[in-house]
């Protein structure tokens, strides 16, 4: 794989571009030549597209400072430093073409060493602007993330059920959820250590992730809890789901530090059909009901609040 910086050369002249890719080349570039405006354009939209840009101001097609104005306007997250290479003109068509969105601009004829440093300088604020994103990814990443599990916080699982319920009421299909709870958790931590607990927490929430479809969520609730949103599944499908989850979580010892540990989950089930107006914080209450239940009724086990399934009111099944 190259390491040279990718970097498009925009102009119609072949002899001034064969020149121009020489130089840069030598300069740590790997350049892409277009012909065209549209064709320019086309290229720097492209998600993986060169971050740099060097456009003649009087490209077919589409002028160069067209370009800068329709790739401005695009506004895409990646920042895109465009330098145009216009002839000795007027005060008045530089402001143009600043006003444009071009970042800097070269005049022909240029002094090599000059329009090396203006490059340089290009490159400088892409890899800043870079450094700026990932910054900004981490923070949402801790924002959102557990930090043990890396599943979704409570915060952003609550989120994520209020969209699921406006998603579920605008399109007239059901949705299910999950309050789901490590059997025994706490003599874990007494018996084994607090490491051993995150091991746990940390390999159970990983095999319960693994067998879960891509459009549904799961995030770690609080403690030893964790809570999973089902859309567009009927309550049969949903009760599936859930046993499928604690088989997961049970069918092998898991492996500490001193030996190895048998851990089982228990689950708790409240569902919503799109006949009635569904509410997070009751469906919330009627999976963590159900939960208490497969608690009370020997742990490792699914349990249903099902009153709107069977037209009933606070019937647990």
């Amino acid at each position: 794989m190259s390491s040279k910086t990718p970097i498009l050369v925009a102009g119609a002249v072949p002899v001034f571009q064969e020149v121009l890719k020489e130089m840069l080349s030598g300069w740590g570039y790997d350049v892409i030549h277009s012909e065209e405006g549209y064709d320019a354009l086309s290229i720097l939209r492209n998600g993986n597209g060169p971050r740099l840009a060097i456009l003649d101001s009087k490209l077919p097609g589409l002028s160069g400072i067209d370009v800068c104005r329709r790739v401005r306007a695009f506004n895409r997250l990646n920042y895109t430093y465009l330098l145009l290479l216009t002839e000795a003109g007027s005060i008045e068509d530089l402001v143009e073409a600043m006003e444009g969105g071009a970042d800097d601009y070269v005049t022909r004829p240029f002094h090599s060493q000059e329009f090396r440093a203006r490059l340089q300088v290009g490159r400088r604020i892409v890899g800043l602007q870079e450094r700026l994103m990932r910054a900004h990814e981490d923070l949402y990443e801790q924002a959102t993330r557990d930090s043990l599990t890396g599943l979704w916080n409570r915060s952003t699982m609550i989120q994520i059920l209020d969209n699921e319920i406006a998603r579920s009421t605008r399109n007239c299909t059901s949705l299910a959820i999950l309050m789901a709870d490590i059997d025994h958790f706490k003599e874990v931590n007494d018996r084994s250590g607090h490491l051993a607990g995150d091991t746990v927490l940390r390999e159970a929430s990983h095999r319960m992730n693994s067998v879960l479809r891509k459009y549904d969520s799961m995030g770690r609730f609080g403690g030893e809890e964790f809570l999973i949103v089902i859309p567009g599944c009927g309550l049969d499908d949903s009760l599936a789901i859930a046993e499928r989850l604690r088989e997961m979580v049970a069918f092998q010892p898991y492996a500490i530090s001193r030996g190895q540990l048998d851990i089982t989950c228990s689950f708790g089930l409240a569902w919503s059909d799109c006949k009635g107006s569904a509410d997070a914080n009751q469906l919330l209450k009627e999976a963590d009901d159900a939960l208490y239940t497969a608690k009370r009724n020997g742990r490792n086990r699914v349990e249903t609040f099902c009153a709107q399934a069977l037209g009933l009111t606070g019937k647990m099944a």
